[in-house]
């Protein structure tokens, strides 16, 4: 049973969010929910909200994830501080999910703007996948011939001011942008990723040609959802996933001579032209690469996935906690959350909590998307811990 002693908010959200960021102790740890990547998938979503007598027909925010968009009488229950705005497609492209028979199956499929097709079978809707890399049997001069999507088209960024807008003059809540800036992923979704591993070590002129074509794309986008909101956003979000459990996912050598320059050069115009945080999304054990991000611009890391290997919040938190926010890191998503009690998850989330908030620069979230089968008693137990442990005083 949660602790019912009430303590006092002297923040609003959006106030509490900025000095959390900044390094700085609010009144309580901001709580966040509702992003690309710090969402909620569509099955829990519905468990969740059934479960609370919440009223509300799931939209799929996110379908390659397939995560539901939080209402908003979820996020207020949840005390969530921060609101997302995300841009959107070009003008007319047609970004709609096609049903195809495959292999005696029926597949839901979706071609996006660079051509890569991700795909989820209609007897097991919970993700898709890369079904289709177009450039997997490329040339370097094929590379620089293809047909990339046009980054600062329009209508990507038709109407964003105005709800940018609607949430800073109309609420108290933080804003923060959907994702952007994958730079490096975009190219293995569009190689296929074991072919990508080996370009990277037999042939990096390949991947310099993609990655250039790809960082030209989102340096295209940023240019434009600055001009329209970068005086508006809180944090903005980037990623690209760099680790798995174990530690990096390809050698740190290659990250830093083929990959970390273009992502610095992203990352430092971003820097130049907003004074929005830049937040930045990489699974697994990432803490080798944590220098590297703050050398390119990164204020936040995100999602702390403290189930990997050196990745304990104690040490994170003294090591790097005087220069990077960490936003995630609540809870053992992968052990915990999905199976323990509610007790346990409570006390779970009390014992990070009580790590990471020390000084500031830390909002709740959990460690990525909360899951299907993730049972609703727990994912209630996870953000009323959050809001009980989070107070400072």
């Amino acid at each position: 049973m949660a602790n019912t002693v009430t303590r006092q908010e002297t923040m609003t959200a959006r106030q509490r969010v900025l000095a959390a960021i900044n390094h700085e102790t609010p009144d309580r740890v901001p709580i966040d929910l509702g992003g690309n990547q710090t969402g909620i998938h569509k099955h829990a979503y519905q468990a969740l909200i059934d479960h609370l007598g919440i009223r509300d027909e799931p939209r799929i925010m996110d379908a390659v994830q397939q995560l539901a968009q939080p209402c908003e009488e979820l996020l207020e229950r949840f005390h969530v501080d921060t609101r997302y705005i995300a841009a959107g497609a070009a003008a007319g492209f047609d970004g709609a999910i096609k049903t195809n028979h495959r292999r005696g199956r029926l597949w839901h499929d979706l071609t996006d703007e660079f051509g890569v097709v991700w795909s989820m079978p209609d007897d097991q809707r919970l993700y898709m996948d890369v079904s289709h890399h177009p450039l997997a049997d490329a040339t370097v001069e094929e590379v620089k011939n293809y047909p990339f999507p046009r980054g600062d088209d329009p209508g990507r960024f038709e109407g964003l001011r105005d709800a940018a807008l609607r949430v800073r003059d109309e609420t108290p809540y933080a804003l923060v942008s959907g994702i952007s800036g994958v730079v490096y992923e975009t190219c293995w979704y569009m190689r296929g990723l074991e072919a990508w591993y080996v370009d990277m070590l037999t042939q990096p002129e390949f991947c310099e040609a993609l990655l250039d074509q790809v960082l030209q794309y989102w340096m295209d986008w940023f240019r434009a959802f600055l001009d329209e909101v970068g005086d508006l956003v809180d944090v903005i979000m980037v990623g690209d996933d760099l680790a798995g459990q174990n530690g990096p996912l390809f050698r740190p050598a290659l990250y830093r001579q083929l990959v970390k320059p273009r992502q610095k050069k992203l990352l430092q115009y971003i820097r130049s032209r907003t004074d929005a945080k830049i937040w930045y999304h990489t699974c697994g054990a990432c803490q080798e690469y944590i220098p590297d991000l703050r050398d390119n611009g990164v204020n936040i890391l995100n999602p702390v996935q403290v189930s990997a290997d050196n990745m304990d919040p104690a040490v994170l938190k003294k090591k790097f906690g005087q220069t990077m926010v960490f936003w995630g890191g609540a809870i053992d998503a992968q052990h915990v959350l999905p199976s323990a009690s509610p007790e346990m998850v409570r006390e779970h989330v009390r014992r990070n909590i009580e790590v990471f908030k020390l000084g500031g620069g830390y909002v709740f979230n959990n460690v990525h998307n909360i899951q299907a089968g993730v049972p609703p008693e727990n994912i209630v137990a996870m953000y009323e811990a959050a809001y009980e442990f989070g107070f400072y005083n």
